[in-house]
């Protein structure tokens, strides 16, 4: 039984990876979860320089997920380098690390000093709805998506994936211009912009008012929009956006994902990713799958 799949050359021992911003880089689940069984572990977001984030509160339950304005609090590239990238060394599983910035310069800085670095693939987020300088625009407009991803493209060392917004009118043609662009893979979706309002106080619950959505309750509009990314471009798509259970993961990949990130559910079930490849494995058995890829797009049209 096979389960393994490749994204841009690089070949992951399962689809199962983490998502962005949820799981550190490892160190806080690593007593959890065996980090060796994931198929890549995906950083939380480095920016070239440390950034202290959003003001507090900055996170939210809500009915079926959270909302969540922490701003891509993070340390910068060095530390990250000298910190989260020596412990992952310690794990046979592939790296993604997932970048962020303020201008096309700060991006192009990170992706340049991770050239030398161990790291399998790049994780470009130009989508996050918590950053006020301007990243959100790289992901909502296709000509600044365009332009950001053919930039970082004459840098990267590494296989390039465009993590894309879903507050767009049209996301197959965000999908075009990333490929368009170079892009190697794309990974869909980032959290959608949501708000809370406390109604005894009046006053909104997040400091920032607004915050990104994330839990099993966008996964409808995540399915969706990976349906229609997929039919779109060429490029492999890897999927996010309410996974909680590996019958969740194995949606995505029959609405055309290569692969899919877990995210939100890791807040709740810290073994949660590790489930889920265990879940996937025992779903092969079940339906005589001998490989994992044949489930990618297999949805009856």
């Amino acid at each position: 039984m096979k389960t393994e799949v490749t994204i841009a050359g690089v070949t992951l021992k399962n689809p199962v990876m983490t998502a962005s911003g949820t799981f550190g880089s490892g160190m806080e689940y690593g007593e959890f979860v065996d980090l060796n069984k994931l198929g890549a572990v995906v950083t939380k977001g480095v920016a070239n320089v440390p950034w202290p984030g959003n003001p507090t509160p900055r996170v939210a339950e809500v009915y079926g997920g959270m909302l969540n304005a922490i701003g891509l609090q993070n340390p910068g590239i060095d530390t990250f380098i000298e910190r989260d990238l020596e412990f992952l060394k310690g794990y046979d599983t592939k790296v993604i690390v997932n970048v962020c910035g303020k201008s096309v310069e700060d991006y192009l800085e990170v992706v340049d000093r991770l050239g030398d670095q161990r790291v399998d693939l790049l994780e470009i987020n130009v989508s996050c709805p918590n950053v006020k300088e301007g990243a959100i625009a790289f992901g909502q407009k296709a000509d600044a998506l365009y332009n950001i991803t053919s930039e970082i493209k004459k840098h990267a060392k590494q296989p390039v994936i465009m993590k894309l917004s879903p507050n767009v009118t049209d996301i197959t043609e965000m999908a075009k211009a990333a490929e368009a662009a170079g892009a190697d893979a794309i990974s869909l979706i980032n959290t959608i912009t949501g708000m809370k309002i406390d109604i005894n106080k009046r006053k909104f619950v997040l400091a920032n008012k607004t915050g990104g959505m994330s839990g099993p309750a966008i996964k409808p509009v995540a399915v969706r929009m990976v349906y229609q990314a997929s039919h779109a471009v060429k490029i492999p798509v890897i999927g996010m956006g309410g996974i909680m259970n590996a019958d969740d993961a194995i949606e995505f990949m029959l609405a055309g994902a290569s692969a899919v990130s877990v995210g939100a559910a890791n807040f709740m079930n810290p073994y949660a990713t590790s489930e889920i490849v265990d879940g996937i494995e025992a779903y092969m058995k079940k339906y005589g799958i001998e490989d994992v890829n044949e489930l990618v797009g297999a949805v009856q049209e």
